[in-house]
């Protein structure tokens, strides 16, 4: 939503899953929200992305903008919530390129990644939990 919590912590897990993987692919990531434009993400998010070995420290929330749909070929929601926000922005064609995250994923539950905002550390640790799957299935898809 607002682009501190989840996604830049699922883009650090990506990216750095991608380059382990050889992939050159870009990614990056944003919020459906404009209220965290420029911030750092959370502390915490910062916190549990570092003890897993990933790095999120550069990140600085922005919010999605009709560009991504022509410089990124897919746009990855962490939830429905989000996916149902971008349908009211964007148009019908647009939103054929817009996914959830976890449906590359070899998971049967969640589909969704939930916001560990108002949660507890193990919030935060089940996002990158949820991340490395969801990484290791676009990998998947991608080595085909």
């Amino acid at each position: 939503m607002g682009n501190i919590c989840r996604s830049p912590v699922v883009e650090a897990v990506v990216r750095t899953r991608f380059a382990r993987a050889g992939f050159d692919i870009a990614v990056d990531s944003a919020g459906t929200e404009d209220y965290h434009i420029g911030a750092r993400p959370d502390s915490r998010s910062l916190a549990s992305a570092r003890a897993r070995g990933y790095d999120a420290s550069a990140h600085r929330a922005r919010q999605v903008m009709h560009g991504d749909f022509e410089q990124f070929d897919a746009l990855l929601m962490m939830d429905r919530v989000n996916h149902n926000a971008l349908r009211v922005r964007f148009s019908n064609e647009q939103m054929r390129r817009v996914h959830l995250f976890l449906s590359y994923a070899d998971v049967a539950q969640p589909a969704e990644v939930p916001d560990p905002y108002y949660g507890h550390t193990t919030d935060f640790e089940r996002v990158i939990d949820l991340a490395e799957l969801g990484a290791d299935g676009l990998i998947a898809k991608f080595a085909r």
